[in-house]
């Protein structure tokens, strides 16, 4: 099978890359970024291209969710399947005459990161078996967790990791520039930050709460929004008001 990735950012990278540890071959990496593209061929050894795409049997979109339709109109082939790597948009997304699907990792990408291909998993939706069959045959061969999905189902997935990574990540680097405002290194937090992750392996989020705010500590919050402006203000005060809601505090 003929294999053409279509990108050349995160997703893109740790995709080729996934596929070259697994010794699914790519014929070609295409996009517009020649700087990263060529960084990913001379890493990989996968030619890349921005001007010429080859014909293939499966394209992988790996472009934002706003690039994805126009992209995906690159693609004249009709004899091919296509699909989007997206967690919010359904393959109908994908403007041409072939097979529409989409091969979602839930997984947050950087390419100065590895990862462990073996445990992201895949969420799987085409228009029929046979392609159904390949994508999953193919993921597969990267993560032993590949799954089917309706684009309703993946919707709630994607909000959900948005909620358990992006939120999340987002709390570090408000906590990060407290911490730097007051020179305290915060390296001192990763330890609490690794055994707050850790914990919820073991105990469900909701039990797993502690703070002020579960604790309905008005004297700790009240401090705490002395020392705080701005957005950090705001997110605090919304957090809190969360947490005592779930508690009924």
């Amino acid at each position: 099978m003929q294999i053409v990735i279509i990108g050349s950012g995160n997703v893109a990278y740790h995709l080729a890359k996934a596929f070259s540890l697994n010794n699914i071959p790519l014929m070609q990496i295409f996009g517009r970024n020649t700087e990263e593209l060529k960084k990913i061929s001379e890493e990989l050894n996968i030619p890349y291209s921005t001007e010429n795409l080859q014909d293939a049997d499966l394209y992988i979109i790996c472009v934002s969710d706003n690039s994805v339709e126009n992209v995906s109109r690159l693609i004249t082939k009709k004899d091919c399947l296509v699909a989007h790597t997206s967690g919010s948009l359904p393959k109908e997304i994908l403007k041409g005459e072939y097979r529409k699907s989409s091969f979602y990792p839930l997984q947050t990408f950087s390419k100065s990161k590895e990862l462990d291909y073996e445990k992201i998993p895949f969420f799987i939706e085409t228009e029929n078996e046979q392609d159904k069959k390949l994508l999953f045959e193919t993921a597969s061969r990267i993560s032993s967790n590949v799954m089917e999905s309706t684009y309703e189902k993946r919707k709630y997935i994607h909000l959900t990791a948005v909620f358990a990574c992006n939120f999340v990540n987002h709390l570090f680097a408000r906590a990060k520039e407290i911490s730097d405002s007051q020179e305290i290194p915060f390296d001192y937090f990763l330890p609490l930050i690794d055994e707050t992750v850790q914990k919820i392996h073991e105990i469900e989020p909701r039990s797993a709460q502690t703070g002020p705010a579960v604790r309905n500590d008005m004297r700790v919050l009240e401090l705490h929004e002395q020392l705080l402006k701005d957005e950090s203000l705001e997110i605090y005060k919304t957090m809190n008001h969360s947490i005592q809601k779930m508690y009924e505090l």
